[in-house]
């Protein structure tokens, strides 16, 4: 009979841009002793932030079995991630809806038996280990070169004598882990002090929850754990003495492409850039009120599709007044929601222009959320809630979009919009999370930022992008044409 084996295995993946240059680590460790057994890191080329971290727990996956091959049925791996996601997924409570995620997950579930195998989701301060190993993969690739296991400090983040719970019993059917879920909300109301503050964490975008989405991190952390949005590889090298290192999964396959270096210094303003031609010019409009605006209830792509209320209809055509006037548009594209498609119409008949319709620009799906307010949520879902306003990963009850997904869906739309419409003023009629998700990526700020910024019924917004990549952000929440 095999002797049980236990192991935790740490894992975290990153992208510089989501998508952007990415990168994945991932640690096995001993639980008795807390010492590292393997490590696992690769610089992944572009990707995005998700995709970064399943490969990362397919890494770690990978190097726990290659410690012990023999140890079949015996081994027993607790897998600990600041991603409350992919956690989710793999533990078969929140359904995996992108087609880039599907496969990434069977992969995983395929390395060891599910009944071997169980998650937990620990605060990102918690898997510092796994975070470092990510961003020095990121770093490698960015510098063209391969990230080598001899040269890497990330086990000095953590001490060596650190605690590693071992991995809880398994029982139950495979992915019943009510356990690991309680921990996992528990951990989080102790990172927030139980509960946000009513004034820190309001209702994104004030008047029709449509909360602000992103999840991705922008910057050099391999996996963020911002505050809510509310609008989102290198093969290691021969094993040391104190940890044995396991080559990473698919490093043949795997291929470094190094990031573009940057040509100059970067601009701080238009004033003095060289001419880099006419921008692709959105102006952001948000919709008109519905019945469900003034009461501020969720209303997203999993609702009633409501129409615009006699207000609506009423700011729709001021808006359509004020665009007459500039004269600046000079194309228009909606989200396929009903009270998007009836303002974007009233703009298309004053200007003579035909509407296009784009599935990217939709509102969040709320799930279960959709028609409650707020409090209502809090009341009926509110271990729910508490995750969904920690983590961009997490989703509304019922298998809602989380901010991650939405924000990561938004800058797909952009990129097809910029490209097609280059040098030319574009009228993009959507909602609070599209919107407020735009603008935050163009300031190039963290996910948190969206909670500080407010979004009227029918206001206006607009951001330039110029033909280097650059963004300017010339304007946002405007009311001015409805008063």
């Amino acid at each position: 009979m095999s002797v049980a084996r236990q192991v935790v295995v740490e894992a975290d993946g990153g992208s510089r841009g989501n998508p952007g240059p990415a990168g994945y680590g991932a640690v096995v460790i001993d639980p008795a002793t807390g010492e590292p057994l393997a490590e696992a890191a690769e610089y992944i080329g572009v990707a995005t932030n998700n995709v970064a971290e399943y490969r990362g727990l397919i890494a770690g996956l990978s190097a726990a079995k290659a410690l012990f091959p023999d140890a079949g049925d015996a081994l027993r791996v607790h897998v600990r991630m600041d991603s409350k996601l992919v956690v989710e997924q793999m533990s078969g409570r929140w359904k995996i809806k992108h087609p880039d995620m599907k496969p990434l997950a069977a992969r995983a579930a395929a390395i060891l038996p599910p009944s071997s195998v169980t998650y937990e989701w620990i605060p990102r301060a918690q898997n510092k280990h796994a975070d470092r190993l990510a961003n020095e993969a990121m770093d490698a690739g960015r510098d063209g070169r391969t990230w080598e296991a001899s040269a890497s400090t990330a086990a000095l983040d953590t001490p060596s004598a650190r605690t590693a719970s071992a991995p809880p019993p398994v029982q139950g059917p495979p992915g019943d882990q009510a356990a690991g879920a309680a921990r996992a909300r528990a951990a989080l109301a102790a990172a927030r002090g139980a509960a946000a503050p009513e004034g820190l964490f309001p209702m994104p975008g004030a008047q029709e929850p449509e909360p602000p989405a992103e999840a991705a991190p922008v910057t050099g952390s391999a996996a963020p754990a911002p505050e809510p949005s509310a609008e989102p590889s290198a093969a290691p090298d021969p094993e040391p003495s104190a940890a044995r290192v396991v080559p990473a999964p698919d490093s043949s396959a795997a291929r470094v492409v190094p990031a573009p270096e940057p040509s100059a210094t970067p601009q701080t303003g238009w004033g003095s850039a060289p001419d880099l031609g006419a921008p692709a010019t959105l102006v952001l409009l948000r919709h008109g009120e519905t019945a469900l605006t003034p009461q501020k209830r969720f209303s997203g792509s999993g609702g009633t599709d409501p129409e615009l209320s006699a207000t609506g209809h009423d700011q729709a055509e001021r808006a359509a007044e004020h665009f007459a006037a500039l004269g600046t548009v000079q194309e228009i594209v909606s989200s396929p929601l009903r009270r998007c498609r009836e303002t974007a119409a009233a703009v298309a008949a004053r200007l003579g222009l035909d509407v296009h319709v784009d599935e990217g620009l939709r509102e969040t799906d709320f799930g279960a959320w959709e028609g409650l307010t707020f409090g209502e949520v809090r009341e009926r879902h509110g271990d729910d809630l508490t995750a969904w306003l920690a983590s961009p990963d997490a989703a509304p009850t019922g298998g809602g979009e989380s901010f991650a997904e939405v924000a990561e869906r938004v800058a797909a739309a952009r990129d097809r919009i910029v490209a097609r419409y280059a040098g030319r003023t574009v009228l993009l009629v959507t909602h609070v999370t599209p919107i407020k998700t735009l603008v935050r990526l163009a300031l190039g700020a963290p996910p948190e930022a969206l909670f500080r910024m407010e979004l009227s019924a029918a206001s206006i917004s607009a951001v330039a992008y110029y033909g280097d990549g650059n963004a300017s952000v010339r304007l946002l929440n405007d009311t001015s044409h409805l008063r």
